[in-house]
C-alpha cells in the first residue's frame, strides 16, 4: 500500500488489483489533486479496507473512494459497501470495464453509488477529471459534522409514528427509530413519565417532544419557516422539480426569491427510489438525491426556502401579488409561480382509509422498505412511479405484486422500467386487477382483489398506492382559472373559443405558462395539459422565470 505526505489533508482512496492500473489511477489523481488531497493507493481489497479502518481510527477525512469492480477477494461494490459504514459521506466511484457496465448499473441501489467510470479514460482531462471534480465539489458542500441523531420512539403500526418518520426522512433529518415495546424505547417512554403520548421525539440535548405536530417538529430540527422579509421579487409556491427549478433560475438571475413548500422539497419525484431517464445521470439518481442537490443549489444562489409552510390564499393588490399563510401572516412579490404539483388519488375501496400509515401508503414511503424484508408487497399503479417502487421494493420483499387496472403497462410506463420488471423474478404483474376491500386488526392484514371481475382475498401487510393525480389548487379559490379537474389553465388554454381570460387586463393574449392573472404563472404537474415528467417540470420552472423577467420589464 502506498501513501503520500500531508497527513492533515483529506484523503482520496483508490483500490485496484491490477498494479499497472492502480499506479495509473494514483498518478492521474496526484497530478490534479495532490496539492489539496492525500492519495492512498491499495492493490488488494483487504489492504484497502485495512487502510480505511486505520484512517477512521486516526480521525482522517476521506473525500472519495475509487474501487475497481473486478477484484478477487471482494468486488468493488462489496468494498464500497464496507467502506460506506466507516465513511458514509465519502463519494463512491466504481471503476469498471465496458463489459461490466450492466452489473455496475444494477449495483447502484445496493451501495448508493455516486458514479461509475469506464476504463480506460484517456485523456483524463476529458473523461476522468470532470467526474472527480464533481464528486469532490459535492463532498466539500456536504455537511459532514458528526451529530447525535434524534431518537423517535413509537409503535410499529402507528400512523402518527409513520408521519413523524416520513417527515424527517423526506427533509433529510437523520434519526434513530426505536420501538416502544423494545428495551431502549421502553426506557425512554418510562423516562418521559406516565401518560406520555407517542410518538416521542428525543433530541440530542434530552428535550422530549410528545406526539409533536408538523410545525413543532420542524422548529425542533431547525427547518426554516419564517420569511426574512415581507416583499420579494418572486414567490415560488411548491418545492417539487418545477418549484426547485424556478427557485434556482430565479435566484441565479438576480431575483429576490422565496420558495414556500408545505411538506418537503422534491414533491412526488422526491419519493422516487431511482430515476434513470433524467438527462445527465447515466447511473440514475434517487428522487431524494435530486431534490437535495436542487435545494442546495437554490440556497447557493441566495434563494430563501420555507419548509414546511402552507399557503391558503393568493390575491392581486395593485402591482403586488400577495400569498397568505394558513397559520397566519402573508408575503408579497412582484410575481408568483405556482408549482404545487399533484398528490396521489385515494383508493375508495372499503376499509383502506382505516389503515393509512398502518400498512397502506400513498407514495413510495421509503422509510418502510426495510420492514418489508421477506414479505409479500402489493403495489397499485401502472405509471413510472409505481414501476420504480416495484423495482426498489423487490430488493427487500420476497415477492412484489404489481396491480394494474388496465390490460398492460405499455401506454403509461417507460420501456426501460417494463424491461426491468420483466427481468426480476420476484415481481408479478396482475393485469385488470383492482383493490376492492381491506381488513385487519390494528393494521392491514388482508386485501380483497378483483381480477377480471372475479373477487378473491389475499394475506397482505403492505400496500403502496400510485394512482391518479389530484392537483393541490383548492386554496386558489376564484382567483385563478382551472379546468374541471382543478388543474391551472395557462396560455392558449385560457383563450380557447376566442374568450378573454377572466381578470386579464392586457391587450395581448397570455403567454405559455401565464395564468389569467398577470404576474402569476404555473409550472409543472399543476398546470393543465403539462407533460408529467421530472425533466419537463424543471424546464417549465426555468421557462416561467424567463416569463417573469419579461413581465417585470413591462411594469
Amino acid at each position: 500500500m502506498e501513501r503520500q505526505e500531508g497527513m492533515d489533508k483529506p484523503v482520496i482512496v483508490t483500490v485496484d488489483d491490477d498494479p499497472g492500473v492502480s499506479r495509473a489511477v494514483a498518478r492521474d489523481l496526484r497530478r490534479r489533486y495532490g496539492h489539496d488531497y492525500r492519495i492512498v493507493r491499495a492493490e488488494t481489497a483487504k489492504d484497502g479496507i485495512d487502510a480505511v479502518r486505520e484512517m477512521r481510527l486516526r480521525g482522517d477525512e476521506v473525500a472519495a473512494i475509487l474501487a475497481d469492480y473486478r477484484m478477487p477477494q471482494m468486488n468493488g461494490v462489496e468494498f464500497l459497501e464496507a467502506a460506506m459504514d466507516l465513511y458514509p459521506y465519502a463519494r463512491r466511484v466504481l471503476l469498471t470495464a465496458y463489459a461490466d457496465t450492466q452489473a455496475a448499473i444494477q449495483a447502484i441501489n445496493v451501495v448508493d453509488l455516486d458514479h461509475y467510470l469506464l476504463k480506460p479514460w484517456d485523456p483524463p482531462e476529458e473523461k476522468f477529471y470532470p467526474v472527480i471534480d464533481g464528486q469532490l465539489d459535492a463532498w466539500q458542500r456536504t455537511d459532514r459534522r458528526e451529530r447525535s441523531e434524534l431518537r423517535v420512539v413509537g409503535d410499529r403500526w402507528s400512523a402518527p409514528s409513520y408521519k413523524v418518520r416520513d417527515f424527517l426522512a423526506r427533509n433529510h433529518v437523520p434519526y434513530q427509530w426505536l420501538l416502544a415495546s423494545e428495551p431502549e424505547g421502553a426506557q425512554l417512554v418510562k423516562a418521559a413519565g406516565d401518560g406520555c403520548h407517542l410518538p416521542l421525539v428525543v433530541k440530542a440535548d434530552g428535550t422530549v417532544l410528545e406526539a409533536p405536530d408538523q410545525a413543532t417538529l420542524a422548529a425542533a430540527v431547525g427547518l426554516s419557516t419564517t420569511p426574512a422579509t415581507d416583499f420579494y421579487d418572486l414567490i415560488v409556491v411548491g418545492g417539487g422539480p418545477a418549484g426547485l427549478g424556478a427557485a434556482v433560475y430565479g435566484a441565479s438571475e438576480g431575483l429576490k426569491t422565496v420558495l414556500v413548500e408545505a411538506y418537503s422539497s422534491g414533491g412526488q419525484a422526491g419519493q422516487s427510489s431511482r430515476i434513470e431517464n433524467y438527462l445527465g445521470f447515466p447511473d440514475g439518481v434517487s428522487g431524494q438525491q435530486l431534490a437535495d442537490r436542487a435545494r442546495r443549489q437554490a440556497l447557493k444562489f441566495g434563494a430563501e426556502l420555507l419548509t414546511p409552510r402552507k399557503v391558503n390564499s393568493l390575491e392581486a393588490r395593485g402591482q403586488a401579488r400577495v400569498v397568505g399563510f394558513k397559520d397566519g401572516g402573508e408575503i408579497a412579490a412582484h410575481a408568483v409561480i405556482l408549482a404545487t404539483g399533484v398528490t396521489y388519488r385515494r383508493l375508495e375501496a372499503p376499509g383502506l382509509d382505516d389503515f393509512v400509515g398502518r400498512g397502506v401508503y400513498y407514495g413510495a414511503a421509503l422509510t418502510e422498505a426495510p420492514w418489508c424484508k421477506n414479505t409479500e408487497v402489493f403495489v397499485v399503479g401502472a405509471a413510472n412511479s409505481a414501476g420504480q417502487a416495484a423495482v426498489y421494493l423487490s430488493a427487500y420483499a420476497s415477492k412484489v405484486h404489481l396491480l394494474v387496472r388496465g390490460d398492460g403497462l405499455e401506454k403509461s410506463m417507460s420501456h426501460y422500467l417494463i424491461e426491468q420488471i420483466a427481468a426480476l423474478p420476484n415481481i408479478e404483474v396482475h393485469l385488470q386487477t383492482q383493490v376492492v376491500g381491506a381488513s385487519g386488526d390494528g393494521h392491514l392484514e388482508r386485501l380483497r382483489l378483483s381480477t377480471k371481475g372475479e373477487e378473491h382475498e389475499v394475506d397482505a401487510q403492505w400496500l403502496f398506492v400510485f394512482i391518479g393525480a389530484e392537483p393541490y389548487t383548492s386554496w386558489l379559490g376564484e382567483t385563478i382559472e382551472r379546468d374541471a379537474r382543478g388543474f391551472v389553465l395557462t396560455g392558449p388554454d385560457l383563450v380557447q373559443g376566442g374568450r378573454r381570460p377572466r381578470n386579464w387586463p392586457l391587450r395581448r393574449e397570455p403567454y405559455y405558462l401565464e395564468t389569467n392573472v398577470p404576474g402569476v404563472l404555473a409550472a409543472g404537474d399543476v398546470r393543465a395539459e403539462s407533460i408529467k415528467r421530472v425533466a419537463s417540470a424543471v424546464g417549465e420552472g426555468a421557462m416561467a422565470v424567463a416569463l417573469v423577467h419579461r413581465y417585470l420589464e413591462k411594469q
